[in-house]
């Protein structure tokens, strides 16, 4: 059964974190992206070894459920992996334009 870090932050609004258990502790970085180096712009970078992702690990259904009762809360969402992401799409929360790649590795922010 696959399974997904999951973290509500909560402040004025609930910020949920949910990542691949096999991407958490990573540091992503698109340096390889042309137009960084083209244009000498920085290159993104996703850090995903801190706190921030850091949550409870639970199932894919869990997961469905908690996402569905955080969306009723005005919460955004920070998604990273293909399971989490893909859990994402299934839930219509995110549309293919809302992913981009780090490193070959999905990752979507949304604000509900």
């Amino acid at each position: 059964m696959e399974e997904v870090l999951f973290k509500i932050h909560k402040s004025y609004r609930w910020v949920v974190a949910v990542c691949d258990v096999d991407v958490f502790g990573k540091k992503l970085m698109d340096k390889k992206n042309p137009k960084f180096i083209d244009e000498g712009v920085s290159p993104r970078v996703l850090d995903v070894s801190g706190e921030f992702f850091k949550g409870k690990k639970i199932s894919i259904e869990e997961a469905k459920r908690e996402i569905d009762r955080c969306a009723k809360e005005d919460a955004t969402f920070n998604f990273v992996g293909e399971n989490s992401v893909l859990l994402a799409k299934e839930l219509d929360i995110v549309q293919n334009e809302g992913v981009i790649y780090i490193e070959g590795i999905p990752f979507a922010l949304v604000l509900v």
